[in-house]
């Protein structure tokens, strides 16, 4: 496949990123991609800040909201559905304009994220539980055993690294120090490609954020939250874990108030917005263009 020329939008949550990809794509005639990985989830609309129905209208918005919350999606499967888009007889002549505030994903459009195997959600589960039971100490034991080049670099009590270099062994038959030695291939043309990063102000950010979880709850977030509740799924799975979505169960079963769960849901959204900032400050090179 000829890689081709892409925009490139990153930065943390509220920083006016969608609104940028949308003046971008209808400039060139393009279209956007979600390059932000809680956005790809069905049920989580509002709370998760999908493009409102508006915005779809004005410019064809790809990847969002079509993978169920059951589902624990991986970086590989969103570069996997990334290339089949790239590769559509339709979108050929036409800029993709990736938009999002996952790092991980923009660095595996770029080919700097070592390829990972697929691992299927009944081994992903089956370690999980064993972490559950047995700790972290006793699975890296197991994990010495087996993979002492990993055992060596993640500390005993890192559960989610230690089950992670274990149900990659499990499902590939080969250990995540081999997959890791592995390299990517860009997805676009990397030159040619113009990479926006959007970095406001902290109080900007801030502003915007509070302001926002207010207007999520009064368009329809604490209706999704109970949506998510009725699937009885996994707490451990992404989806699970979105921003907004243990605080507003919390107040759902009785465990807290609006308020409290309005001023936990804005610190932990603080919180990773210091951590995208943080992420995309130094793990951005230096040929992006930062506002």
């Amino acid at each position: 496949m000829t890689k081709k020329r892409a925009i490139l939008i990153a930065g943390p949550t509220a920083s006016g990123k969608s609104a940028l990809a949308i003046e971008k794509a209808k400039a060139c005639g393009g279209y956007i991609v979600n390059t932000d990985s809680m956005q790809v989830y069905d049920v989580l609309r509002v709370l998760t800040a999908r493009p409102p129905g508006d915005d779809l209208a004005i410019v064809d918005h790809h990847l969002y909201g079509h993978v169920h919350p059951s589902h624990n999606y991986s970086v590989a499967q969103w570069t996997g559905d990334v290339s089949l888009l790239l590769n559509r007889e339709d979108l050929k002549d036409r800029v993709p304009v990736f938009v999002g505030g996952t790092g991980l994903y923009f660095k595996a459009l770029l080919g700097g994220l070592s390829q990972m195997p697929d691992v299927p959600d009944t081994v992903r589960q089956k370690w999980r539980n064993q972490l559950e039971k047995a700790g972290p100490k006793a699975l890296h034991a197991l994990l010495a055993a087996q993979d002492p080049n990993a055992a060596g670099r993640i500390k005993p009590q890192d559960g989610q690294r230690i089950v992670r270099a274990l149900e990659i062994l499990e499902a590939s038959g080969e250990t995540i120090t081999h997959w890791q030695s592995k390299g990517s291939e860009p997805l676009v043309d990397v030159d040619a490609s113009e990479k926006i990063c959007l970095l406001p102000e902290r109080s900007v950010l801030d502003e915007r954020v509070i302001a926002r979880l207010h207007r999520m709850v009064k368009t329809g977030a604490l209706e999704e939250v109970a949506a998510l509740m009725a699937l009885q799924l996994d707490k451990t799975l992404p989806a699970m874990k979105a921003i907004g979505v243990p605080e507003f169960i919390d107040h759902m079963i009785g465990n807290s108030d609006l308020e409290t769960a309005l001023r936990l849901a804005n610190f932990s959204t603080r919180q990773y917005v210091k951590r995208q900032t943080t992420w995309f400050r130094h793990q951005l090179a230096t040929n992006w263009q930062f506002y």
